[in-house]
């Protein structure tokens, strides 16, 4: 059965970031992308995958193990790296150099597969259509270059929830969004909040 899958970030980067149980000490733990297939069925989640090529992509996996393995194991890469680049920014630290490095080898890998369409109406951007396993890979590296130098990259905020560290875009006008679910996160703060502060008052009857 396939993983479940939450899309919180309101960016398809963010999201892709967020394809784990949560980054305690900034390691990615419970991760949701098991193989190749997880990955193309989230890609069709987050509509950076049409519907039509997830059936043929996943045929496209099973038919090569090994270099789908091989593409899994960038995912999981490129992941770590935009999670880390994200989190440099956050915390107002440079990035690492190998960190640019990398994302920046994913994304002239994306820029490859890139074409310019011309129509009556203008110019376009668009992806080769031909089956390839890393395909999403290239859709999430060309938007998450997109927000790095977006002005959207400073409404860009990590969870507050413990062990969490999901990421996300805050929408919200006072710019005041803490968690990345009030359902998960934002109620377990609630609930030991409410602890404390009952353990305090019992506390304070005791003495």
């Amino acid at each position: 059965m396939p993983t479940p899958m939450k899309f919180i970030g309101a960016h398809p980067a963010l999201d892709f970031v967020n394809t784990v149980g949560g980054w305690p000490a900034g390691t990615a733990v419970e991760d949701k992308l098991e193989n190749l297939e997880d990955l193309i069925r989230w890609g069709k989640l987050a509509k950076l995958v049409e519907p039509a090529d997830v059936t043929s992509s996943i045929r496209l996996a099973r038919r090569q193990p090994r270099p789908a393995a091989h593409v899994l194991a960038r995912a999981r890469s490129l992941r770590g790296v935009l999670y880390r680049l994200f989190n440099c920014y956050l915390e107002n630290r440079n990035p690492a150099p190998a960190d640019l490095k990398a994302f920046q080898d994913q994304l002239r890998i994306a820029r490859r597969h890139q074409m310019l369409t011309g129509t009556w109406r203008g110019f376009l951007w668009t992806w080769d259509q031909r089956p390839a396993l890393d395909s999403v890979l290239w859709r999430v590296s060309q938007s998450a270059a997109d927000l790095l130098v977006s002005p959207d990259l400073a409404r860009v905020r990590r969870c507050a929830g413990e062990n969490c560290g999901w990421m996300f875009l805050d929408t919200t006008r006072n710019h005041s969004r803490q968690w990345c679910d009030m359902r998960d996160c934002g109620n377990l703060a609630k609930v030991r909040r409410f602890r404390k502060r009952q353990a305090g008052v019992h506390g304070q009857r005791v003495s």
